[in-house]
């Protein structure tokens, strides 16, 4: 990773990825990549990519009617956590080798035309040893055009987390959105005491402060805050985010392409999100969520991150802020062979 990302649940330096390829007999090849969060992961995840290999041999290319014979496959051991991560990593490759076949983006494919996104540099800006090596961090991941990024708080007491958001407000000026994330980091009073400070510096959006599924503790900051309150990233397919917004748990919802379930998840999602008037920001996968966000009626905020960009013949392009996914067939990804050998794993 470019920048070590220091977070409440531990600091990563190193983005362990599961490239998939779905090839056809027609000769086109769709592709997708899954972050496994740690080195452990990868071979699970890869052995429950063997079955889903096995179950989805021969069959149509129709990711709907794919993940509905996936998931009653892998029924009795639940659409969950290693299962689900393999499911949406084949669906979204699946879905890139409809879009190469039918010689369309995959925005276009979905309906819709290949369009700027608004973007923030999530890259960094994580819990570090002083507020003046953030706010360094926080000025070179402007340096692409960016006009928002993302700090990451949580440290041991309220005035640290006060101490780091306003060293980097102070180098980056008033002009720049700061979202802020505590990675669960919380309880609920903490929350709120954190929270209220908060709300008196000009924050984007206050994300995930409590445990992700305290829909009931959301509500409750989403009343008392006037910092808006973003969640999402943990949904785990599209009726946990109907559960959070029948719960009016936030203000905003940023979904994972892998966890919501891949593309055909995601344009649950979008659908949820429209009829609440809820916008929709992506969290991470950021080559694929452009094109996504550009189908999404309330589209708000991509998150960008560049783990996969070394690995990519042409990575996500950013121009003045803006995310500009490419209006060539397919979901934009098509691997470096040289560099995915140089940073082969398994």
């Amino acid at each position: 990773m470019t920048y070590a990302l220091g977070t409440s649940r531990g600091t990563m330096t190193k983005a362990p990825l599961v490239l998939i390829d779905v090839e056809t007999k027609e000769g086109i090849t769709g592709r997708s990549y899954i972050w496994c969060y740690f080195s452990a992961g990868v071979p699970a995840l890869t052995k429950i990519l063997e079955e889903v290999e096995r179950v989805v041999a021969g069959a149509k290319l129709a990711p709907l009617d794919l993940w509905r014979r996936l998931a009653e496959r892998f029924a009795l051991i639940g659409v969950q956590g290693i299962v689900r991560m393999a499911m949406a990593g084949f669906d979204i490759a699946a879905w890139d080798a409809l879009a190469r076949a039918a010689s369309l983006p995959l925005t276009a494919l979905l309906g819709s035309a290949p369009t700027p996104i608004p973007a923030y540099n999530s890259c960094g800006l994580g819990l570090m040893r002083s507020p003046e090596l953030v706010a360094d961090e926080a000025e070179k991941l402007l340096e692409s055009g960016f006009r928002a990024i993302k700090l990451r708080l949580g440290y041991p007491k309220l005035r640290e987390d006060i101490a780091a958001l306003r060293a980097v407000r102070n180098r980056i000026g008033p002009q720049i959105a700061i979202m802020v994330d505590y990675n669960q980091a919380l309880g609920l009073a903490a929350a709120l005491e954190r929270g209220r400070a908060l709300d008196e510096e000009a924050i984007y959006w206050l994300e995930e402060p409590i445990r992700h599924d305290d829909y009931t503790g959301y509500a409750a900051l989403v009343r008392e805050l006037k910092t808006p309150i973003q969640i999402g990233e943990n949904f785990s397919e599209s009726p946990a985010m109907a559960g959070a917004l029948a719960a009016g748990a936030a203000d905003y919802v940023m979904p994972d392409l892998e966890r919501i379930g891949g593309v055909t998840g995601w344009q649950r999602a979008a659908a949820l999100a429209c009829i609440h008037r809820v916008e929709m920001s992506s969290h991470l996968y950021p080559e694929v969520s452009a094109h996504l966000l550009a189908a999404t009626p309330t589209c708000h905020f991509l998150e960008y991150v560049d783990w996969a960009a070394p690995i990519l013949e042409q990575p996500l392009r950013i121009v003045d802020g803006f995310a500009l996914p490419p209006d060539a067939p397919g979901n934009g990804l098509v691997w470096n062979a040289r560099a995915v050998e140089k940073y082969r794993i398994a």
